[in-house]
């Protein structure tokens, strides 16, 4: 599968596309209203509209972005936190929040996230511009930001015109390599992220801090979560010097281009974004990444299957070519994926967690029923299961 350093061919977890969960009564009684005008309609409904129109208005208003009537759509299709493109009489911004409350300790921190993009302004890391933050609750009920529009397309299911030749795509296969190497480029204590994160015991502190958010997200037993976590804690690989880590880094957190020539504009959803070991961007780039001759039924298959497309990179041409721009060499490979999956499986527990809930009406999390399980049997496969 795209050679020695690709992950293993016994990794074929399938993961159907129709979950076999029932909406329960409660849930099924609740009708989620996302947007409304005013806070006295907010405080009518059963969960917590995502935008309120006029405090929303209000606020931009005091930022000097905009005027007139706030227009809101959700776009994207993040299922953690959530994103909507803001009309106002001939201005566009993008508004980021967090889901419904109640959430994980630590997770979801939206200004966190903002701080790191405004530092990362001016570097060579092509993310979008910060116009505002807001930490006063009650706006919208949640600490928010708002950044510019980057116009273009991001690449899930279909490809955009600016991709339609195999040059294309071998260009922006090369370029999401290339803007990875530039993110891990960036001297972070210079961009004023001294404090962001500590730079050593990055591997140690994943891996209690996510062992630590299975136990608050979980709503089953799944011993290979445990497994899998148990075999990462006792083959610690040495890590490299710290550089910013996105956390979150795949095709489909990136704006292309929708025209020719093909290009690679914006890296989004930086949530998880820390200081720590660059390897493991690699490890969940490499893991999430279906290459052509992949099997069909992986749980990857029907989100990434774009990349199976004539010209897009093989995953051991992504590492040479992240070695040979980078300078680092990408030892342990099947560790940092087992890692990426493990992570992955508990970060959507909590999404799944969140639709048994009903603070979240998206479909998608529903999936996650029968998707977590198998994320975590493909990260035994490529970790202890190898063994």
């Amino acid at each position: 599968m795209g050679g020695s350093r690709g992950l293993p061919a016994t990794s074929t977890t399938t993961w159907r596309t129709s979950a076999t969960w029932t909406r329960s009564p409660e849930r099924a009684r609740r009708r989620t209203v996302e947007i409304v005008d005013t806070p006295e309609q907010a405080a009518e409904q059963a969960l917590a509209p995502l935008i309120v129109r006029e405090p929303l208005a209000a606020y931009l208003d005091a930022q000097g972005l905009g005027s007139g009537a706030v227009g809101a759509q959700r776009i994207g299709a993040g299922h953690s936190n959530i994103t909507y493109l803001i009309r106002r009489e001939g201005s566009r911004f993008v508004l980021r929040r967090p889901p419904r409350p109640p959430l994980p300790p630590s997770a979801h921190d939206v200004l966190r996230e903002a701080r790191l993009l405004s530092a990362l302004e001016g570097t060579v890391a092509r993310t979008p511009r910060v116009l505002a933050t807001c930490a006063d609750e009650s706006v919208l009920g949640v600490p928010f930001y708002v950044m510019e529009e980057v116009v273009g397309s991001v690449v899930t299911t279909e490809l955009p015109r600016a991709l339609d030749t195999v040059r294309d795509r071998a260009r922006i296969g090369e370029e999401l390599v290339d803007a990875l190497v530039e993110v891990h480029a960036v001297d972070w204590r210079a961009a004023g992220l001294g404090d962001f994160g500590r730079p050593t015991g990055y591997l140690e502190r994943q891996l209690r801090r996510f062992g630590g958010l299975w136990e608050h997200n979980k709503t089953r037993e799944l011993p290979l979560v445990q497994e899998v976590g148990d075999w990462l804690a006792r083959n610690l690989p040495q890590s490299p010097p710290a550089t910013i880590v996105h956390g979150d880094y795949r095709l489909g957190n990136t704006m292309v281009s929708g025209t020719p020539p093909a290009r690679l504009l914006a890296i989004f959803d930086w949530e998880l974004a820390t200081i720590g070991d660059p390897l493991a961007d690699v490890g969940y780039l490499t893991a999430t990444w279906v290459q052509a001759d992949d099997p069909t039924d992986t749980i990857f298959s029907s989100l990434s299957a774009v990349s199976r497309r004539e010209g897009f990179p093989t995953r051991e041409e992504m590492i040479t070519r992240y070695e040979e721009r980078s300078g680092r060499s990408v030892g342990s490979l099947q560790w940092y994926q087992a890692l990426a999956l493990w992570k992955a499986a508990v970060f959507m527990e909590g999404n799944y967690n969140r639709f048994l809930a009903g603070t979240s009406e998206d479909s998608f999390l529903e999936l996650f029923g029968e998707g977590v399980p198998a994320l975590a049997e493909r990260a035994w496969r490529i970790g202890p299961g190898q063994v």
